[in-house]
């Protein structure tokens, strides 16, 4: 429960330093066509870059839909379509203006996690190398028992 404070606390401290946008991951597909209006003067290997980055930018909210039950893709599509503010709801189930709905984010949350994201891409790619945690082996379940009957027991 502290957390819970804490976490709304923090999170309307950010909204005051830079403002909110719709939330639900609405706002990175808004961010998908600034990045075709600048791929047009970056070389191949940059344009395949921005490509990735187009692509990744659809992956909270196709997630959310998934999550929800529905087709990502279809929703991911719908929502690029669709005014500004209007995005998925996955608690109805309806595409509507999210800031009216109370689904918001603060600007400097999305801002930070896309540069983080960045950050870290960029990482394992100059590294060539990723720290992961060993998956462990989980023990095969135990076979079934006999069944008795029949003159078996």
């Amino acid at each position: 429960r502290k957390l819970r404070i804490e976490d709304a606390l923090n999170a309307t401290k950010a909204a005051v330093d830079e403002g909110i946008v719709p939330g639900g991951g609405t706002t990175l597909i808004r961010l998908i066509p600034k990045i075709a209006d600048i791929k047009d003067g970056l070389d191949a290997e940059e344009q395949i870059g921005a490509e990735i980055v187009a692509k990744a930018l659809e992956a909270p909210l196709r997630q959310i839909a998934d999550n929800a039950g529905v087709e990502g893709t279809v929703i991911v599509e719908k929502v690029r379509t669709s005014d500004v503010n209007i995005g998925y709801n996955a608690a109805t189930d309806e595409f509507e203006d999210l800031i009216a709905a109370g689904i918001i984010d603060p600007a400097k949350v999305v801002r930070s996690a896309l540069q983080n994201a960045g950050s870290i891409a960029s990482m394992v790619l100059t590294t060539e190398a990723l720290v992961v945690e060993k998956p462990e082996k989980k023990a095969a379940a135990p076979g079934m028992g006999g069944m008795g009957g029949m003159g078996m027991m």
